[in-house]
């Protein structure tokens, strides 16, 4: 059972008693978390941290949680007089959503599967039917009776076999993505008694219909580093490994081809990767190398008749996409290209047809969608008619349609589900996500604009506004960006940051280096020795959107989330005068600390994204001159808005917890600073739609109530 310690409103020292009853009434001040000398070790002479005792892999040391618990204390009486606002925001934005909603069915082996929510329903309903969208209902799983009981549930990875009986489905319970994998027989509804614990959220079915092929996870580093095959009906220890990966700055991933035909082993490193593959209907499962792994060749492939499709970026910075009989898959010299290298566009994801290929191509900071044909040559871009938007390939399990599911959005424009004829170009619209209550597309703008760095790189940034704002330099702005792994900060469409464009705010999506935006070197020139870029961009951005009088230099708040609640913290040590507020969502703000520990997980897989500090003096200094809790100093800073997850395994919780520790110990100003731990969740925060809606809720309760503004 988890430690639940009472709140406690200060911490003076590690001698001190830890309180076991609740205080009968709110906390007078801000809680003090005891200092302890401790020395973290480098190749590079140690550094002290006070905090470190903050640290818990066990998450059952009491005086730790009584600080967790008193920061939370804290956080609540706070925002206890914004509660009224905090709930018409929440009802302002669940008020938007058609709590009855369906997914578009999709075709799939004779069934028409789709998703769908019931009102008032915290988790979605899984269901299929045969033959036709109109025979009767069979439902896969409901996330809702599945949740029951739990303070936390994530549903992942349903697989169905080939056959149509057998469902494999993954769940976690906790919010530390160590998932567990049951069976359930679609047939008669019976759960099988077997589980797979402790694997990636994953799996794929053999052609037999009884072999499962899924990966386990490290128990400290919670890599999945073992791929193993497990036959239904048998006991676990009776599985078998099929790959091991040595190598931990590599995870793995496994996945059946759109074909049926192969089952895929990917190993994916920050820079390289490396598919295995096999026949899913050979019983032996003997997995061959398409191409050995080298260092900075990353590439990804599909099967079409006799070839395989391959996007590399081999001799191809921005990715191309060739085709080559599977026999020879790995001689170069039988590369044959169909997408060609293109220095000013990026090649994504993409999906193969009998007759066509798609492909997600980035340009110009927006993405899009290249259709290129076999047979006739034909080979163009699909329309688009926003000027900031997101294309995407939607869900096609079948090579043989003749239609392209695909979906756009804009800051504009809700999700929007479209078919595209292959045959004729007609475009039909399938779905348009519903935004209830007064929503009118034609009261908003969107714009994208270019911001010029302090190096003079053109930085794109999507702008949403409603019309009517004046952009005289008295609006206030909420800034996004994330900025690291090569991810982009995607232009879709957010019904709720209605509410605070609503209410007067312009909202920017800085498409900062580090992402991908603007193709590969984007984000290598945001990444390792160049880390600083990301931040720099960010405040450069900032200060554009001022000068340009969108913005009012007195209201500009910032937000990230993971690596980009780094650049939070980061931007708060370099610019903290620029922002009235940061809101920053499970942040990676111990960066030396964090990468000099391998036993921490994911620390191995990301030597390549931030570096490796005791590799060299020069990187440790690097990246010590940007982490945000060794770089807190005695100044004042914005008013900061901090939540975490108690079972968070991507960033440990005592990251947030030291850095606001370390914050009000150092910090020379009387602004708000809060902590929020769930106690009960991970890294993407509290499990259903509802508890997610309450806390977009309390973070724009927070950002209006430092704008001044309280309706």
């Amino acid at each position: 059972m988890r430690a639940r310690i009472a709140l406690r409103a200060v911490l003076l020292g590690a001698a001190m008693s830890v309180a076991t009853a609740a205080p009968p009434t709110a906390p007078e001040s801000p809680p003090v978390a005891a200092q302890k000398p401790h020395a973290v070790p480098s190749p590079f002479g140690a550094r002290e941290d006070p905090w470190y005792w903050l640290r818990d892999d066990q998450r059952k040391d009491p005086q730790m949680l009584a600080y967790l618990e008193a920061e939370n204390a804290w956080h609540a009486k706070l925002m206890a007089p914004l509660a009224p606002l905090q709930q018409k925001l929440y009802d302002e934005i669940v008020g938007r959503l058609k709590q009855d909603d369906a997914s578009v069915p999709v075709r799939h082996r004779g069934y028409w599967y789709y998703t769908r929510y019931e009102t008032g329903q915290q988790y979605p309903i899984h269901a299929r039917r045969k033959g036709s969208t109109s025979a009767p209902e069979e439902i896969l799983i409901d996330g809702n009776a599945r949740a029951a009981g739990h303070g936390f549930y994530q549903l992942a990875a349903l697989e169905v076999s080939d056959d149509g009986r057998w469902l494999a489905f993954a769940e976690d319970t906790v919010g530390r993505r160590q998932y567990t994998i049951r069976f359930k027989d679609l047939t008669t509804g019976e759960l099988l008694p077997e589980t797979l614990e402790n694997v990636e959220a994953m799996a794929a079915w053999a052609g037999d219909d009884a072999t499962l092929v899924y990966i386990r996870k490290d128990p400290v580093t919670l890599l999945g580093d073992k791929v193993y095959k497990h036959v239904r009906g048998t006991p676990v220890e009776r599985d078998s490994l099929v790959y091991a990966q040595d190598d931990d700055s590599f995870y793995l991933s496994v996945a059946k081809s759109k074909t049926d035909r192969f089952i895929f082993i990917n190993a994916q490193s920050t820079i390289s990767s490396e598919v295995r593959y096999a026949d899913a209907h050979d019983s032996r499962l003997e997995f061959k190398v398409a191409i050995a792994r080298e260092r900075d060749h990353e590439y990804d492939l599909q099967d079409l008749g006799d070839r395989f499709v391959l996007r590399t970026n081999w001799q191809a910075k921005n990715f191309r996409i060739v085709d080559v009989p599977i026999a020879k898959v790995s001689d170069r010299t039988a590369w044959r290209d169909v997408i060609p290298h293109r220095t000013d566009a990026f090649v994504g994801e993409f999906d193969v047809f009998d007759d066509w290929l798609v492909v997600e191509e980035r340009s110009g900071g927006l993405q899009k969608l290249r259709l290129h044909g076999w047979r006739n040559g034909r080979d163009f871009l699909v329309d688009a008619p926003d000027p900031t938007y997101v294309m995407g390939i939607g869900s096609n399990l079948e090579t043989t349609s003749t239609t392209l599911r695909y979906s756009y959005s804009s800051p504009t424009t809700p999700t929007t589900t479209y078919d595209y004829s292959f045959a004729d170009g007609k475009r039909e619209l399938r779905k348009r996500d519903p935004v209830l209550g007064d929503f009118d597309s034609a009261h908003y703008v969107a714009e994208f604009r270019y911001a010029t760095a302090r190096d003079g790189t053109k930085v794109p940034v999507s702008l949403l506004y409603r019309k009517g704002t004046k952009l005289d330099g008295t609006a206030p702005l909420y800034q996004y960006a994330y900025g690291s792994y090569g991810l982009t900060s995607e232009p879709s469409f957010r019904s709720g940051i209605l509410s605070l464009v609503d209410r007067g705010f312009v909202y920017a999506i800085a498409h900062i280096r580090g992402g991908e935006e603007m193709g590969r070197a984007w984000y290598e020139d945001g990444k390792l020795q160049r880390k600083r870029n990301t931040f720099t961009d960010f405040i450069d951005v900032t200060h554009f959107l001022v000068a340009e009088k969108i913005a009012d230099p007195k209201r500009v708040f910032g937000m990230g989330g993971s690596a980009g609640g780094l650049l939070m913290g980061a931007i708060a040590n370099l610019a903290p005068d620029d922002y009235r507020a940061l809101v920053a969502h499970v942040p990676f703000v111990d960066v030396v600390t964090t990468m000099l520990d391998e036993s921490i997980p994911l620390t191995t897989n990301e030597y390549d994204e931030w570096g490796n500090p005791a590799a060299s003096k020069a990187i440790y200094d690097y990246m010590l001159s940007y982490s945000p809790y060794d770089n807190v100093a005695r100044k004042a800073y914005p008013a900061m808005l901090v939540t975490s997850g108690l079972w968070d395994s991507q960033v440990q919780y005592w990251e947030p917890a030291k850095w606001v520790a370390k914050l009000r110990a150092l910090k020379s100003d009387d602004r708000p600073l809060l902590l929020r731990t769930n106690m009960e969740a991970g890294h993407g925060g509290k499990s259903g739609r509802f508890e997610r809606y309450r806390e977009v809720a309390e973070e724009y309760a927070f950002v209006l109530w430092q704008a001044g503004i309280d309706r």
